[in-house]
Order: structure tokens, then C-alpha cells, then sequence
């Protein structure tokens, strides 16, 4: 992000920060029900399975609803679709809070992951057409909302799930509150020409050989992402606060690889090999989380340091889909993101079924699994991935780029 005058980055229109703000309470919402997955199978007598379907109808639903967003923002304008997208998820967290039945809890979580997708689909693009400082700063914006919402997600989901399993709902409620007024209030709508996006353009766009590579490996990694995520607080017996806690490392730690780490392994190697190689050790991460599950706080350092890898993945896997085609970056981020969300929503329920079956080792090594799958597809696919390792662009032509996909 060089190029962008120093201390520029924090002077920003009120827009801006409401939409940042709002950015950082979505992204809370990946790691807000971690903490409370053990009071919430205790409270509405839910089997482990049952309770990893939260993340599920959740991962599923933003997923599919990925295929539609740019579909949608592309008629109704990329204000509008914000305030729905943060209307639906205060509406469904609040249904959530109020629910009385892990199914109910289950099926809200679905509504809740359609104003997910909504909202973070279209708020790059809007804090980068409102940010001063140039389009680098925006993105370094985004990406501490980002990093905050992941790792403050968990931490206050300990802090309200030790009152009840309701306090994270009814805390995600009062600040996407907030949001919506700050968006509505504070936010702009652009007048510019909008050029509608068929709908079945995601579709269509996984018919290319690099995109589609990409999103079987984001497939695959997901499955490791969300065993590690959405499993670990059910062997790590912890207390709610206790989960939060460990979950917050995971967080900061995704974050600083994710912003600082990355991107400097960017400037001096191939993207190919860095999957190449942070895969590979992704996957010995999970199977020593999966011999040592017995043991608490090795399983807590494994987190941590799964924290730290995935970081480096999900930056450098968003930055090769950018230069991954020629095609809209809109459409291409949103069929490889609906691919990858899928990895995300079958992972939690199976990794509880093979505990409940086999032993609380097998879902982590399920899971190291899956991620040298997505390692394998990367090395096979490497010939048609090769332009993705040519630096290209200037960084802010580059980061323009990722800014359109994003919006997707």
C-alpha cells in the first residue's frame, strides 16, 4: 500500500468510519457464537452436531447469496443494498436472541448470513469511493476492520455468553443498530451510471480454468479453516470467557499475518508457492491440534498458530482470485467466494459427527486432509495458475482491483 501519504489513512469522512464501523460488527459475527456452542447444546439440549449448524446455515446461505449480491447492488444501488444487508441481519440476530429451540436459532442464522453477504459484499467498494488518501488506504481500512471484527468477535461473545447464551444476539443487535443509523445518516449514494450484472455471470464465470482451480482450493482450505474455527470449543472445555479468549489470540493473530505478514511475502514470492508452502504446514498445524486435543493448552497454542497461517492464506487467495481472469473482478469474487463459503458451511457438522463416532482426533486430521487436497489442486493446477505470480501493475492499479472484487 505504499504511495499513500503517511497519516492520511486515519483522516477519513464521517461515511467512512460508519462504514468501517459497521464492517467491523459483520465481521464479529464468524466468530460470536464460538465462544457460546457448548452453553447453547447445554441450554436447548442440542447434540454438537445440531449446534454446529449454526455455522452451517449461516456459511450456506452467504455463500449462495454471493451468487446474487453483485446482481443485486448493481440495480439497487450499493447504499440500499448496505442498509438491507444490515437491517436483515439486526432482525435475524434479534430473532436469534429471542429464539427458544436450536432449530429456530439454526434457521435464523441463515437470515443472518443473507445480510452478511449483503453488507460485506458492498462495503469496500463504498468506503473506497468515499476514502481520501487513494484507494491503498481504503483497503488498509478495510482489512483492520477486518482483522478487529475477527479477533474482537469471539472475545465478546466470552464476555456476554458468561451472562447468557442470548448476550452475543441481543450485543450484535445494539450495534448493527448503530450501524444502520451511522449508514443511513451518514452515507452518500453515488450517482453513477450502473451497468446491470446477469445474474448467472458467477455461474458462467467458474467455466475458467484458473477461477475454478482457485475456488476448489478455497473449498478444501475452508474445511480447514472451520474445523479449526467452529470444532476446537467443544475438546477445549472451556468456559465461555475461556473460548473467547483463546479465540481472540486466533483472531489478532489471522490479522497481523493477514495485513502486514502477507503482503510482504507478496513482494518477494510467487503467490503459488507461498499456498505451496503455508498449506503444508496448515496441515501439520491441524494433525498436531488433533494428537494433542487431550491436552488444553497445547490445543490453545495450535489454535494460535493456526491463526497466524490462515491469515497469510486468506489475503494471498483473495489477491491471486483478483488476478486470476480477465473477467468482471465483481463476478469473479462472487462465484469464487459462493464456492469457498460451501467448504466453510459442510465442515462444522461433519468434523462433530466424526467426533461423536470415531474420537475427538479424526475431525482435525479430516481436516489436515482437505487441506493438502487443496495444496494438490494448486500444484496441479500451477500451469494455468502461473499468471497469478506475475507481479503485473502498479500497487494501486493492483489494489483498485481487489477494491471491484470485493464488491462482489
Amino acid at each position: 500500500m505504499t504511495g499513500t501519504p503517511q497519516g492520511s489513512i486515519w483522516r477519513q469522512p464521517a461515511q467512512v468510519w460508519a462504514v468501517a464501523f459497521a464492517c467491523v460488527v459483520a465481521f464479529m459475527g464468524i466468530g460470536l457464537v464460538d465462544p457460546i456452542l457448548p452453553a447453547i447444546a447445554y441450554s436447548l439440549q442440542a447434540t454438537p452436531v445440531e449446534t454446529e449448524l449454526l455455522f452451517t446455515s449461516y456459511l450456506l446461505v452467504t455463500g449462495l447469496a454471493m451468487l446474487i449480491t453483485s446482481w443485486i447492488s448493481s440495480r439497487i444501488g450499493a447504499k440500499a443494498t448496505l442498509l438491507l444487508g444490515l437491517a436483515l441481519i439486526v432482525v435475524f440476530a434479534l430473532l436469534c436472541a429471542l429464539s427458544s429451540s436450536v432449530d429456530a436459532v439454526i434457521g435464523f442464522r441463515a437470515g443472518w448470513g443473507l445480510g452478511n453477504a449483503l453488507f460485506i459484499s458492498t462495503a469496500l467498494a463504498t468506503i473506497v469511493g468515499a476514502a481520501s488518501g487513494g484507494s491503498g488506504a481504503a483497503i488498509v481500512l478495510y482489512e483492520a476492520a477486518l482483522g478487529l471484527g475477527i479477533a474482537i468477535g469471539p472475545l465478546l461473545g466470552g464476555l456476554l455468553g458468561e451472562i447468557s447464551w442470548r448476550g452475543p444476539f441481543f450485543g450484535v443487535v445494539a450495534l448493527m443498530s448503530i450501524g444502520f443509523i451511522a449508514v443511513l445518516v451518514l452515507v452518500r449514494e453515488r450517482r453513477e451510471t450502473r451497468e446491470p450484472i446477469p445474474l448467472s455471470a458467477p455461474i458462467r464465470a467458474l467455466r475458467h480454468p484458473a477461477l475454478a482451480a482457485l475456488a476448489v482450493t478455497a473449498l478444501f482450505y475452508n474445511i480447514g479453516f472451520f474445523v479449526l474455527l467452529a470444532f476446537s470449543p467443544f475438546p477445549l472445555g472451556f468456559g465461555a470467557m475461556g473460548i473467547g479468549l483463546t479465540f481472540f489470540g486466533w483472531g489478532v493473530a489471522l490479522a497481523i499475518t493477514s495485513v502486514w505478514l502477507a503482503p510482504a511475502l507478496m513482494r518477494r514470492v510467487a503467490r503459488t508457492t507461498i499456498i505451496l508452502v503455508t498449506l503444508p504446514l496448515l496441515a501439520l498445524d491441524l494433525i498436531a491440534a488433533g494428537l494433542l486435543v487431550g491436552d488444553p493448552a497445547a490445543l490453545v497454542v495450535c489454535i494460535i498458530v493456526g491463526g497466524l497461517l490462515l491469515g497469510v492464506m486468506n489475503t494471498v487467495l483473495t489477491e491471486a482470485v483478483m488476478e486470476a481472469t480477465d473477467l468482471p473482478r465483481a463476478v469473479a469474487s462472487s462465484a469464487y467466494s459462493a464456492v469457498r463459503f460451501l467448504g466453510g458451511a459442510m465442515a462444522p457438522p461433519i468434523a462433530a459427527a466424526l467426533a461423536h463416532v470415531w474420537g475427538e482426533t479424526v475431525p482435525y486430521l479430516f481436516a489436515a486432509a482437505a487441506v493438502l487436497i487443496a495444496a494438490l489442486t494448486v500444484l496441479l493446477a500451477r500451469r494455468v495458475l502461473g499468471h497469478i505470480d506475475d507481479p503485473g501493475a502498479g500497487e494501486q492499479e493492483h489494489a483498485a482491483a481487489i477494491v471491484v472484487g470485493d464488491a462482489a
